[in-house]
């Protein structure tokens, strides 16, 4: 009789190895498909309950005058649904996935062919990424500190595509971001003194 071995790994390990598996299925499906661009977002709105734009980052080029209707409409549209509806949506020709986590909306806009379960999870991601920075984010360190909001963002996609997976890799980068700016206030106060 033939013994089983059991391979024990850790969670974060079996995370890394789920983000990096599905990130190989969906280059290859891109791949085989013929596409010449993988699944990306548009758009990323963090929205408060009162309708309040906290972050919005654009991964295409639009008009002042396009990017204030969409968030508009796409604030109306979220704003107004209950808490058990479905969190995706139809708008115009495109797909806007959302969800709630405390009293901030995450809004992300994405073609109509892609998979929101994809890009929820994305969002998800996100969340979890600043999370561990801030330690427990809400929406007022997002408003007193929105810049490493936008850094952990632009650290997790680039071009609204998944630029990183890995948990560790993103903190390690932005630890290196919080390091060099110390050094440079350290060296400024130093030059003042």
């Amino acid at each position: 009789m033939k013994r089983m071995h059991a391979c024990v790994l850790n969670s974060s390990d079996l995370d890394e190895y789920i983000y990096s598996f599905a990130d190989y299925i969906i280059r290859d499906r891109a791949g085989l498909c013929g596409f010449d661009a993988l699944m990306a977002i548009s758009y990323l709105i963090l929205l408060s309950r009162q309708g309040k734009v906290r972050l919005a980052k654009w991964f295409t080029t639009l008009s002042p005058k396009e990017k204030a209707k969409i968030i508009k409409d796409v604030s109306q549209l979220v704003l107004a649904r209950r808490t058990r509806m479905c969190n995706f949506l139809e708008y115009k020709d495109s797909k806007i996935v959302y969800r709630r986590y405390a009293s901030l909306f995450f809004i992300a806009g994405c073609a109509s062919t892609d998979n929101e379960l994809i890009t929820l999870e994305i969002v998800h991601r996100y969340v979890e990424q600043m999370d561990k920075y801030y330690g427990n984010v809400c929406e007022l360190d997002i408003i007193f500190n929105f810049q490493k909001a936008y850094f952990i963002l632009d650290e997790l996609l680039l071009a609204g595509e998944m630029q990183e997976s890995s948990k560790k890799n993103v903190l390690r980068t932005i630890g290196q971001q919080d390091s060099l700016e110390e050094m440079e206030v350290e060296e400024e106060i130093t030059k003042i003194m």
